[in-house]
């Protein structure tokens, strides 16, 4: 018995309704979902972080949510891991003609439209509406992401800059756009309104120097909390809490941790 079957199988035990796990039994889709978009989050912090080991083990839990997935809809007579196999082989033998047949792509522009091309003949063979160019992008997705995969579909179609000095010019009109709202701020939500265009013109800045804007907040939210936490240590150590030390004490820590 390979890797694959047991671990099938080790699944169709813990759904067993007389001799599997409470738990497993009580799982549906809906209730599983928190955990693989965390276990996805997870896999993202792993990666950062460098720690293989750490990266290896939540790649299998995401695998084990998968196979979860998969398990459920066996029961339901829906589908089974081996048909998500088979339909995974065919979207991607199909979506590279370039790699697995006689299409030509010599261009990353080329192979974008293609891709485009693709998914939307997909949609229209699967019966599916050919509404706007934006409208198959999940409005679920976390909001950087949602920002990114929508100015990426857009450049798609050349509604794009070209150049990085008009995105940066972009991003210091937004900022001073709020900057005006702040001085009348008699309207908190045209102030969050011009907080959310900054926040899209970053993504779009980011998007241009190829930077992943929601790994790199991510990775700015981690050296905030390793930084903020050696400021509380270095207090501690002086025998001073957080509420008790002044701004600049706190500030000049965070300098000397910026140091380190």
């Amino acid at each position: 018995m390979n890797s694959i079957t047991s671990l099938l199988k080790i699944m169709e035990t813990l759904r067993d309704p007389h001799k599997g796990c409470p738990w497993d039994r009580e799982q549906t889709h809906s209730t599983i979902l928190p955990h693989t978009i965390e276990e996805v989050y997870e896999i993202a912090e792993a990666i950062q972080s460098g720690n293989t080991g750490h990266f290896k083990d939540e790649l299998g839990d995401l695998l084990f949510q998968i196979i979860f997935y998969c398990q459920i809809a066996t029961e339901n007579d829906d589908f089974n891991f081996n048909d998500v196999v088979i339909n995974l082989n065919d979207k991607l033998t199909r979506r590279h003609p370039h790699v697995f047949a006689d299409a030509e792509i010599k261009t990353a522009s080329d192979l974008s439209r293609s891709w485009e091309q693709i998914k939307r003949e997909e949609r229209l063979s699967a019966g599916k509406k050919d509404d706007g160019l934006l409208d198959s992008i999940s409005a679920a997705l976390p909001a950087l992401i949602h920002a990114n995969k929508l100015q990426k579909k857009a450049a798609t179609v050349g509604f794009d800059w070209s150049e990085i000095e008009p995105v940066i010019d972009k991003v210091k009109e937004e900022l001073a756009e709020i900057n005006e709202e702040i001085i009348k701020m008699d309207n908190q939500e045209k102030i969050a309104e011009e907080v959310g265009d900054l926040l899209f013109a970053c993504v779009n800045l980011a998007r241009h120097l190829d930077v992943d804007a929601e790994t790199a907040l991510m990775s700015a939210n981690r050296k905030f909390k390793q930084r903020f936490s050696y400021i509380q240590t270095s207090l501690e150590a002086k025998g001073k809490s957080l509420e008790d030390a002044s701004l600049d004490e706190m500030e000049a820590l965070w300098e000397e941790a910026k140091g380190k």
